[in-house]
């Protein structure tokens, strides 16, 4: 418990962290928000740029601003924001779960066909399948994503024909009764297999996509981790005791194995989870990379500032998730 105490403390003042970042890095904008905010014409006149600043609290000092604004944090309020007038914690909550499903579908699959991958390759070193192995994971890494979204969906969409368009559903549904935001779970909870079907559809491919550069990376590092454990004395003494393979694969390899595997799935997860922009601009997700895309290009400060928020409370959590899992793994992490 007290690992975990001191990992959450750290997790709390690296988010603190993040707010003082994230407010300094958007007053630094060259622009002028009240101009983003009210337009040109009605910034032109100072009775009403002087009575937006009071109401915003920008005619107060910076490290003043700074307190108010942790001060909305504190109560969920991240402002609202200047493209949809909505509140900028309902767009994010709409566009978050959106994000998520994406980002599971896609870390699921590049771990589990990574993992497998990588294994092979470690056992089969040298040889020809580890060779291709080496070469598909080096195209992975090597390949634009946002080249790949484009030249999928052109493939698969346009000229094959094996996957519906761009978006969640097609326009035929409507979006089921939101219980977790997830189109693929909600329809299942509302027992509408023909809305979970085109909604599984239409994940695949950007889902695929996603899971093209994260396979790549953990191929190859996790390849390089099974061959170091594979070296190892207590990995040949159960080789020599005759143990069966798919027990010392588990047991030994894949354990000592794991922690560096699982430094690059979370920062891999954590990456996902921040959104994917360009790849969800190519189909139209609708998650936090495209509301990232259309508030940066629009200069939507409330919106900029509420996406770096949650890009940096992912990542904090996903590295305490992490360092929690590590310590379990191996209780050196937690004596240390």
């Amino acid at each position: 418990m007290r690992y975990i105490a001191i990992r959450l403390g750290l997790s709390v003042v690296l988010l603190i962290g993040v707010t003082i970042i994230t407010f300094v890095l958007t007053n630094l904008v060259p622009a002028s928000p009240v101009t983003a905010a009210l337009g040109e014409r009605a910034a032109g006149d100072p009775k009403i740029v002087a009575a937006y600043k009071a109401a915003q609290g920008l005619d107060k000092p910076l490290p003043v601003q700074y307190f108010v604004y942790l001060g909305h944090l504190l109560q969920g309020n991240l402002g609202t924001s200047i493209g949809t007038r909505n509140p900028v914690t309902q767009d994010l909550a709409y566009a978050f779960p959106a994000t998520a499903e994406l980002a599971i579908f896609a870390i699921v699959i590049a771990v589990v066909v990574g993992l497998v991958l990588a294994l092979v390759a470690a056992l089969r070193r040298n040889r020809l399948s580890d060779q291709l192995i080496r070469a598909v994971s080096v195209v992975g890494i090597s390949v634009p994503t946002f080249w790949l979204a484009v030249a999928a969906y052109f493939l698969f969409f346009f000229v094959l024909h094996w996957v519906p368009g761009s978006g969640r559903l097609s326009a035929i549904y409507d979006a089921p009764p939101r219980v977790t935001g997830f189109f693929t779970i909600d329809a299942l909870l509302a027992g509408e297999p023909d809305v979970f079907a085109d909604a599984f559809a239409h994940l695949v491919l950007p889902g695929l996509v996603l899971a093209v550069y994260t396979l790549g990376l953990l191929v190859r590092f996790a390849r390089s981790s099974i061959l170091d454990v594979l070296n190892q004395d207590h990995v040949r003494a159960a080789r020599a005791k005759g143990l069966p393979a798919h027990r010392v694969i588990t047991a030994y390899l894949l354990r000592g194995a794991l922690l560096p595997i699982l430094t690059i799935v979370g920062l891999a997860f954590g990456s996902l989870l921040s959104g994917a922009v360009l790849t969800e601009q190519v189909f139209a997700w609708g998650g936090i990379g495209q509301y990232a895309y259309r508030a940066s290009t629009s200069l939507d400060l409330p919106s900029i500032m509420g996406v770096g928020l949650i890009v940096g409370l992912v990542y904090i959590t996903v590295n305490f998730v992490i360092d929690v899992i590590y310590g379990f793994v191996d209780p050196r992490v937690r004596v240390g």
